[in-house]
This record gives structure tokens, C-alpha cells and sequence, in this order.
């Protein structure tokens, strides 16, 4: 699938605006909070945000083969293309063991959906997610991941599937991947170098050129002004 074919699958599941952080400081290709995860402290955390960050690291909450799975779900929904690295590359997982740490509320509905996926896996192909082929899987996603579609009796896999990509946009879109995907420079420096003259001119005034050089440089605008 590509990556645009799978924004439509994120909305689709009622994802909307709604994300689980937001705000949160992004380095390279980590997410927010595998950035968080592995940073000693971060600027503006108090100590005991601080404190609450490395008890957190030093836990471990999912298997190495549910961590398999999210990641596989991950690129999935997910999954690299001409414009940036997949879900994985962004550091989604990493993302998901951090959030559900640290919202505890995710660990129930999480893990349990990660059971449920892989028994119904198994009693429809004999193989647990993580070893079914890429049509197998693709064939249980497309059965839980439209919800309007779904059959009512799938209806706690559509539920897992609608946490689990909540998860993974917030993740991703977190993270310098997304930020690259969708474009988003944010705030641009720029130069200002005074009210344009025609300006002054229409209200009386013009501009002393004294002060020009001394107040509006460009190449001084980080030195602190010493007043006489």
C-alpha cells in the first residue's frame, strides 16, 4: 500500500485531529518520546518530570515479540515512501512502550488487543501475526481497520485497531519523519529592516540615518543592546 493510500486508512478509523501528546520536543529520527526515552533531561522538564522520565526508562512493559507485532502494525499504516522513513524509522514503537508507561490507562486495552490479533491469526490461518504472510495480514487489517465496514462481531479487533493507529500517526507525526511528510517548516527567521520609507513618508516622518546602522542590523541581532 502507499502512503497516501494509508492517510485515508488513519482518518478512516475516526482518528480526526485527536492526538495522544502533543508539544513534545523531537530530535533526528526519533519520535517525541523515544527522544524523551533516551535524553538524560530535556530543557523546561521540572525534576520531577525528570525523575518521572527515568523510572520510566528503566521499565520494560511489552515482549520483544509484541514489540515485533506493533512494529509490523506500525508500517503498515505507516510505511516509508519518496518523502520520508516509515513508522518504524520515526521511532513509533519505541513511542507506543514509552505512552503506555506513561499513560497506564493504554496497557490493558493494548496488550489485549495484541492477543486478540494474534488468536484470531491463528484460528484463521494456524500462524500468529508476526508469521503470517504480508496478504494475510493485509487481509485481517482491511476487516478491522474500516469501521463503518467492519462485521459487528470483529468489533474489539476494530477497537484495537483504532487505539493502535491513533498510536502511530501520533507517533509519527511527532517525530522529524512526519514533520518532513507533511511538509511543516513552522516559524521562519527573517530580517526587518525598519518601516519602509514610503510608509514614513505617508505619515510625516523619515528615517534618521544615524540610527539605522546602530538599530536595525541584521548581523547584530543577537547582541544585547548597551544603552548610554
Amino acid at each position: 500500500m502507499k502512503r497516501r493510500e494509508n492517510i485515508k486508512l488513519l482518518l478512516a478509523g475516526g482518528l480526526g485531529t485527536g492526538l495522544v501528546i502533543s508539544g513534545c520536543k523531537t530530535d533526528d529520527k526519533t519520535s517525541a518520546a523515544a527522544d524523551m526515552a533516551n535524553s538524560t533531561g530535556l530543557y523546561g522538564r521540572t525534576d520531577e518530570e525528570k525523575e518521572h522520565d527515568k523510572k520510566i526508562k528503566s521499565e520494560t512493559f511489552f515482549t520483544t515479540a509484541e514489540m515485533s507485532t506493533i512494529a509490523i502494525l506500525a508500517d503498515i499504516i505507516i510505511p516509508k515512501d519518496e518523502v520520508s522513513g516509515s513508522a518504524t524509522e520515526a521511532g513509533v514503537p519505541e513511542f507506543i512502550e514509552f505512552i503506555v508507561k506513561d499513560i497506564p490507562s493504554h496497557k490493558t486495552p493494548i496488550r489485549g488487543g495484541l492477543k486478540w490479533l494474534n488468536n484470531y491469526c491463528i484460528s484463521n490461518f494456524e500462524k500468529t501475526f508476526e508469521e503470517c504472510t504480508d496478504a494475510q495480514r493485509m487481509k485481517v487489517i482491511d476487516e478491522i481497520a474500516w469501521p463503518d465496514k467492519a462485521n459487528p462481531a470483529l468489533k474489539n479487533g476494530v477497537k484495537f485497531f483504532n487505539n493502535i493507529r491513533n498510536l502511530v500517526a501520533t507517533g509519527f507525526y511527532t517525530s522529524k519523519e512526519g514533520i518532513k511528510d507533511i511538509q511543516y517548516i513552522g516559524n521562519m527567521p527573517n530580517e526587518w529592516d525598519g518601516v519602509p520609507p514610503d510608509v514614513l513618508k505617508k505619515f510625516g516622518f523619515e528615517e534618521d540615518p544615524k540610527y539605522k546602522d546602530v538599530y536595525v542590523n541584521p548581523d547584530t541581532r543577537n547582541e544585547i543592546m548597551v544603552w548610554s
